[in-house]
């Protein structure tokens, strides 16, 4: 006797793969193209049709169902603190470092940043995890640039387009990573709270221990209560050393083994189950007599350190922005194949007002994260690198806390078939805080966006001069953009509302100058005329859904 069927599937959606990352994405190629990078178009196009192929997603999901093991010991009973990865963690990380996603822009000649910055965007859609350790590697350059002797011996290492993952000394190695460590359990953003001290080395001992190298080493005791990637080769830490004034906080770089071949007393004591970035091993440490570096001065270290973390608050606004058009993908992608009520679900007026307003977010997202890229490729320029210092904190601030309502909306789309970690959905949405949280939370984005306005007139006048570009032919943008440059000095209790109207602000002037009418007149509407609302599908009626979904996700 036959078996019944209990039931055929069908109106399911197919897995998205094998698409073009780049091709698809309307705003991405444009604003490439626009902001400088031009000359990198093709080799986008190819990595856009790499990264969009089956078998390079299904790397995201290994790389996470099967995160890193720490293996303290050897068979020995050695102490190693060693971080085992799924071979996918490595064939990512080879791809990003193959791509120079850590280096080219330090390498490359102009429109560097903005070319990078369209890679870790399409990154972003595969994988997040694996971009936590090339945003330090990438961001160390500037700090490391301040130890002449450090840099000539690690930028080659730093620089090179070699992933590899081997535990060796530094000379011995083809490509070098560089981790992070600097909260603290007492201190969190606060790390003037910090506690772990480094001690001078005296002349002597320096040059009994280390030789030539024994420059500016420190003795360091203490603890990270974050301390990223362990397995890379190095990590800059902050420490309190003894000044002419008192104590004050160094950056010091600590490499995992030392110039004798002997592994640095770095202890790894665990690594942490964290909400997401799962595939990322992060670990809490202690400092027993571990060596360290002097980069900069003595007890500068926050300014030494601020050189790598503009770069890295770059990073969480890409990074933010590219998972949230990995979001908009996959939903729309599901609504144009999934029927529900006898049509497809994006041909329903309710649910394209909610894809719709997902893709102005997502759009405007990925245009002011390329601009701001382009301000880095042109910091020589007063007025670019005050228009940076003005929207870094403020854009980390807006887009990464966009993020995760983002991720929940999209999420909602697909329904309870996005609600199981089967959907990449559930991935994204547990991705999507860390940026918030991660190089300064929201608050601390926004008093230092206060100290930027505060220092000087010429804040004021670099955002002035981005803002009129966009012209005063939409009478409520340039409203308000009125008010607001008019208003750009409130108090600590208003820093997030002016955080988010110098954000709005921007991307209104970027989508009237650049994208289609139908979507900057949307984007104006529902942002600038009224402020966001707490859930997206708040569009008002009578926009062009349609024309905004088929440009959000091309054919």
């Amino acid at each position: 006797m036959q078996p019944f069927e209990t039931h055929q599937v069908h109106n399911t959606t197919a897995p998205l793969a094998n698409v073009n990352l780049y091709q698809i994405d309307a705003a991405l190629r444009e604003g490439v193209l626009r902001e400088g990078a031009a000359q990198d178009d093709a080799a986008l196009q190819a990595l856009g049709a790499q990264l969009g192929r089956a078998e390079i997603l299904e790397l995201g999901r290994l790389a996470n169902e099967y995160p890193p093991r720490l293996q303290q010991y050897d068979g020995g009973g050695q102490r190693i603190d060693e971080v085992e990865f799924h071979p996918a963690w490595h064939s990512l990380m080879r791809l990003l470092i193959e791509n120079g996603t850590h280096a080219s822009p330090w390498l490359d000649g102009n429109g560097a940043q903005v070319a990078r910055a369209a890679r870790y965007l399409m990154f972003g859609q595969v994988e997040n995890g694996s971009q936590c350790p090339v945003t330090m590697t990438y961001a160390s350059v500037p700090a490391l640039r301040q130890a002449p002797q450090l840099a000539a011996k690690w930028l080659p290492k730093i620089l090179s387009r070699s992933y590899d993952p081997r535990s060796l000394p530094i000379e011995q190695k083809h490509g070098a990573l560089i981790g992070m460590g600097m909260t603290e359990k007492q201190g969190g953003s606060d790390v003037r709270s910090n506690t772990t001290q480094a001690v001078a080395l005296d002349a002597a001992e320096a040059q009994a221990l280390f030789g030539s190298e024994g420059a500016g080493v420190y003795r360091v005791i203490g603890h990270k209560w974050f301390f990223s990637a362990p397995q890379s080769d190095a990590h800059l830490i902050l420490a309190q050393t003894a000044t002419a004034d008192g104590n004050g906080l160094s950056c010091l770089l600590l490499p995992r083994f030392l110039p004798n071949g002997e592994r640095n007393r770095i202890r790894v004591q665990r690594l942490k189950s964290k909400v997401g970035n799962r595939s990322n091993a992060s670990s809490e440490v202690e400092f027993t007599g571990a060596y360290g570096w002097l980069i900069g001065k003595e007890g500068r270290g926050v300014p030494t350190i601020l050189e790598m973390g503009s770069h890295t608050r770059l990073d969480c606004i890409l990074g933010s922005a590219g998972a949230m058009r990995a979001a908009l993908v996959h939903a729309l992608h599901h609504a144009r194949q999934r029927k529900a009520f006898g049509k497809y679900l994006c041909e329903q007026p309710l649910m394209q007002n909610v894809l719709a307003d997902l893709a102005l977010e997502s759009e405007a997202a990925t245009v002011f994260a390329l601009r701001l890229a382009r301000c880095f490729d042109e910091v020589a320029d007063p007025a670019q690198a005050m228009l940076a210092r003005l929207l870094t904190p403020a854009g980390k601030y807006w887009i990464c806390k966009r993020g995760p309502a983002f991720g929940a909306e999209a999420m909602e789309v697909i329904g309870g078939s996005g609600y199981v970690e089967d959907s990449p959905l559930a991935r994204l949405y547990r991705e999507l805080p860390v940026n918030s949280i991660w190089e300064g939370s929201g608050n601390v984005m926004c008093l230092d966006l206060l100290r930027a306005l505060g220092k000087t007139p010429a804040a004021r006048d670099a955002l002035a001069a981005e803002l009129a570009l966009a012209g005063d032919a939409d009478a409520d943008f340039s409203a308000y953009r009125q008010a607001l440059l008019a208003d750009l000095q409130c108090s600590e209790a208003g820093a997030r509302l002016l955080a988010e109207r110098i954000v709005l602000a921007v991307q209104a002037g970027l989508l009237l100058r650049h994208a289609p009418a139908y979507v900057s007149s949307a984007f104006i509407a529902s942002r600038i005329r009224c402020a966001p609302g707490g859930a997206y599908g708040r569009l008002p009626e009578n926009l062009a859904y349609g024309q905004i979904l088929a440009r959000a996700l091309l054919e």
